[in-house]
This record gives structure tokens, sequence and C-alpha cells, in this order.
């Protein structure tokens, strides 16, 4: 009777031993996939350097960009570019093909899905029109077709004027409407002028 004890006691033993690598292995298994899944977001799946991208829309060009590295995120939930070392964009609209509007940034980001940018980082607008716009960050909802930002703008018109936008802007992405927020500035005397009559 002893003998069928220790037999059975020593099956309940190993039962339990397996059981136990059987949980230590399956938790090991699970922590080492969610790891590999969270590096395997972690890297770009694309680097260009010494990036020239142009965009075309029906054989016009709408954009052209420059930048040190272009870096695209593919494999996440939310896919993302981003110019970490600074871009050049020219953008270019079918009623002044020849005059193309710049935007300088030491940082840039683009959300794919969102269709959303963001560039800062002493960013340098001038619109075709010859405005220069002057601030720290901006972004763009490329599907409402608006800008803002909330930071300090800094406004340099054609004819010399400026203006300040002490806590942002917002405006249609063509800049051929704008809404500062706290604003002051000085106007030349020509515009005094005409606003006058």
């Amino acid at each position: 009777m002893t003998f069928f004890k220790n037999i059975s006691y020593k099956k309940n033993i190993a039962y339990l031993f397996s059981c136990a690598i059987f949980f230590a292995v399956t938790s090991c298994e699970e922590d080492l996939a969610k790891n590999a899944a969270k590096q395997s977001k972690n890297f770009p799946s694309q680097i260009i350097d010494n990036a020239h991208i142009i965009q075309r829309d029906s054989g016009f060009v709408t954009m052209r960009a420059v930048a040190p590295v272009i870096e695209k995120y593919e494999l996440i939930d939310s896919p993302y570019t981003i110019a970490r070392k600074g871009i050049d964009i020219q953008f270019f609209d079918k009623k002044k093909p020849k005059v193309p509007g710049t935007i300088r940034a030491k940082y840039a980001k683009f959300y794919d899905y969102k269709q959303f940018y963001e560039a800062r980082g002493d960013v340098r607008i001038k619109t075709n029109e010859n405005q220069r716009f002057a601030m720290q960050s901006v972004f763009w909802d490329q599907r409402k077709k608006r800008i803002y930002t909330k930071d300090t703008v800094y406004v340099t018109m054609e004819d010399g004027s400026t203006l300040v936008g002490a806590h942002g802007m917002t405006a249609k992405d063509d800049f051929s409407e704008y809404v500062f927020f706290q604003n002051s500035g000085d106007f030349s005397t020509n515009q005094l002028k005409m606003s006058e009559k």
C-alpha cells in the first residue's frame, strides 16, 4: 500500500512541476510576443536620404519638397512620415503656376490617414502673393483645408506693413482669408488712406 502512495505522490509532483513549466513558458512566450510587437513598430520602414519629392495632380506640379532625411513609419496603426532634420517645400497654385509659395521648418510630420501635417521650429511661410509668416509651429488639416497655430505669428505684407497675432491664427490653406487672435501691427500710410475712403 505504501508503494502505491509513493507512486501517486510522485505523479502529483511531476504533474504540478510540468504545469508550472507550461505556464512559465507560455507567459514567457506571450511576453516575448508583446515585446517583439512593440519593437517591430518602433523603426522606419523606409528612409530616404537627400529626398527630392514631387507631387502632381493631373500632370500639374502641386508641390516640391526637399529634405536631408525623410523616414516613413508604415508598420503601425497610424502611419506617419517624419522629417527630423528639416524640410523645404514649394507649393504651386494653378492661378499663379510660376510663382510658388514656400514653407520651411526644422521639423515636419505628416499623418497619412488623417491627412494632417505639423511643422515645428522656426517655421517660415511665404505665399505666392509675397506675404511672409513666421512662427514656431503650424498645423495643416488637409481634409478641412485649414491651417492654424496658437503660437505668436509675425506677418509681413508685400508693401512692408507688419501684423502680429499674439495668440495665433487660423487660415484657409491657400491663405485667401485668415483670422489673427489678439493682433497688433503697423500699416503703411497708403493702406491707411485707402481704409479711410
